[in-house]
C-alpha cells in the first residue's frame, strides 16, 4: 500500500493556524507539534530539542551530511497584552479583507510558515540531491539561552550542519524585497557603579562624590564617536540608559552612583576591546579622584558579516527577479537568532515587512506570505541546481 500524497500546506493558511497556537514565550502552545506533523508527513526526520523546559524543533530532509540549505526562525511571540484592544482576538488567526491578524503575524509566525510551506513543497515536488535542514526554536522572544543555541549545540553533537543559512525574521521597512541583512551589529550593556565617601554637602572635602567621578566618566564615554564606521557598518554608538543614586536628601554626598550604558558596535570593534577602553578610563579616573569603579558586563553579541558573495548574490538575485526590487545589503536594527547561527555558518536575514511587530492588532497581508514562500522556494531551487 503506497503512502498518501504530501498535502502542500498554503502559507498563509499555516500562518493562521500558527497565530492560533497561544505560544508565548516559553510556552509552545501546540504550534511545534503543528510544524513537526505537517514536516514529519512530508518525509523530514524530526526531533524535540528541550533544554531547561524550553521547546525546539529540528527538522532534516535528506541525508546527514549532505550538501545543506537551512532556515532558522522561532514561533514563540511576546505577551499580547489586553485581548480587549484587540479588534480581533490575539489568537484567534482571523482572516479578513486579505489579512492574517493575531499575535505573531508579523514576527515571525508567518516567517515560519512561508520557509516550513516553501520546503515542504520542494522536496516533493523536486527533490534535491541534498539536505534541507529547518531549526525552530521556541526562545527568541525571551532570555535566547536555551533557544537556537540549544540547536546549534545539539547540531554539533550529532553531526548535523547546515552549509548556509536564512533567518527568516522580517527584514523589510516598507516593501517585501527591498532590504536583506548581511550581518548585525553586536550588544553590550556595561553597569557600572561609582563607590564614594558619603559626606555632608557642605564640607565636600571630607567626603569623595561618586555622582561627579561617574559623570567625568559618561562624559568621557560620550564627548566623541566611538569610530567612524566601516564599509558595511554605521558608526558604532554608546548610549547612557540610566544614571541613579538613590539619594533622597539634598545635603548628602551619597556613597554611591550608578548608570548602565548600552553599545551597539561595528566590526571595527569587539566586546573585548570596548569593555577593556571602558575600564581603563574608569581606572584614569578613579586613581585621580579616588572613587572606585565596578563595572558588570552582559555581551548579546559580537557583530557579524557574511560578505558579498556566492550566497548573497543568489538570494539577492531570487528577491529581485520574484519582487522588481534591487535589495539594498543592510547591517541595521537590532539583534536576532543569526548572532548564534554565524558561529555555525554563513547567515542572512531575509523575511516580510516589519510592519505592527509587538503592536496592539498585529497583522500581515496574506498574499505577502505567500510571495515569500514563493521566494524562498526559489532560493531552494536555485541552490540545489
Amino acid at each position: 500500500m503506497t503512502a498518501p500524497p504530501t498535502t502542500i500546506p498554503d502559507a498563509a493558511q499555516l500562518t493562521a493556524r500558527l497565530i492560533r497556537c497561544p505560544s508565548v514565550t516559553p510556552d509552545e502552545g501546540g504550534a511545534l507539534v503543528l510544524l513537526a506533523d505537517l514536516l514529519g508527513a512530508a518525509g523530514f526526520e524530526c526531533h524535540r530539542v528541550d533544554r531547561e523546559g524550553v521547546p525546539n524543533l529540528f527538522a532534516r530532509w535528506g541525508a546527514r551530511g549532505a550538501r545543506s540549505f537551512g532556515f532558522n526562525g522561532h514561533t514563540d511571540v511576546v505577551p499580547p497584552g489586553d485581548p480587549a484592544s484587540w479588534t480581533h482576538p490575539p489568537f484567534s488567526g482571523h482572516e479578513e479583507d486579505g489579512w492574517i491578524w493575531g499575535r505573531g503575524a508579523t514576527d515571525m509566525k508567518s516567517g515560519v510558515a512561508a520557509f516550513a510551506a516553501a520546503a515542504i513543497g520542494f522536496v516533493t515536488e523536486t527533490p534535491p540531491d541534498g539536505a534541507v535542514i529547518l531549526a525552530i526554536t521556541g526562545d527568541e522572544e525571551g532570555p535566547g539561552k536555551h533557544g537556537t543555541r540549544a540547536l546549534l549545540d545539539w547540531m554539533a553533537a550529532t553531526g548535523e550542519r547546515m552549509d548556509v543559512c536564512i533567518v527568516g525574521e522580517p527584514s523589510n521597512p516598507d516593501r517585501l524585497g527591498e532590504m536583506i541583512k548581511i550581518g548585525r551589529r553586536g550588544s553590550m550593556t556595561l553597569r557600572i557603579e561609582a563607590q564614594g565617601v558619603q559626606g555632608h554637602a557642605a564640607y565636600p572635602h571630607r567626603a569623595r562624590n561618586p555622582i561627579h567621578a561617574l559623570l567625568e566618566l559618561l562624559h568621557e564615554l560620550t564627548a566623541a564617536p566611538l569610530d567612524a564606521g566601516t564599509a558595511h557598518f554605521d558608526p558604532s554608538g554608546l548610549q547612557v540608559t540610566t544614571v541613579d543614586c538613590g539619594n533622597p536628601a539634598s545635603n548628602v554626598i551619597p556613597e554611591r552612583a550608578r548608570a548602565t550604558v548600552n553599545i551597539r558596535f561595528n566590526d571595527a570593534q569587539s566586546s573585548e576591546s570596548l569593555d577593556r577602553m571602558v575600564r581603563e578610563r574608569a581606572a584614569a579616573i578613579s586613581a585621580r579622584t579616588g572613587v572606585d569603579f565596578a563595572i558588570a558586563t552582559e555581551v548579546s553579541g559580537e557583530s557579524f558579516l557574511t560578505a558579498p558573495g556566492p550566497f548573497v548574490d543568489l538570494v539577492a538575485g531570487v528577491v529581485r527577479q520574484e519582487t522588481g526590487l534591487d535589495p539594498a545589503l543592510s547591517t541595521s536594527g537590532g539583534t536576532s537568532d543569526a548572532r548564534f547561527v554565524k558561529d555555525h555558518c554563513p547567515v542572512l536575514e531575509f523575511g516580510l515587512v516589519g510592519h505592527f511587530m509587538h503592536q496592539v492588532d498585529e497583522r500581515v497581508p496574506a498574499e505577502q506570505v505567500r510571495q515569500l514562500a514563493r521566494i524562498y522556494r526559489r532560493i531552494l531551487e536555485r541552490y540545489f541546481a
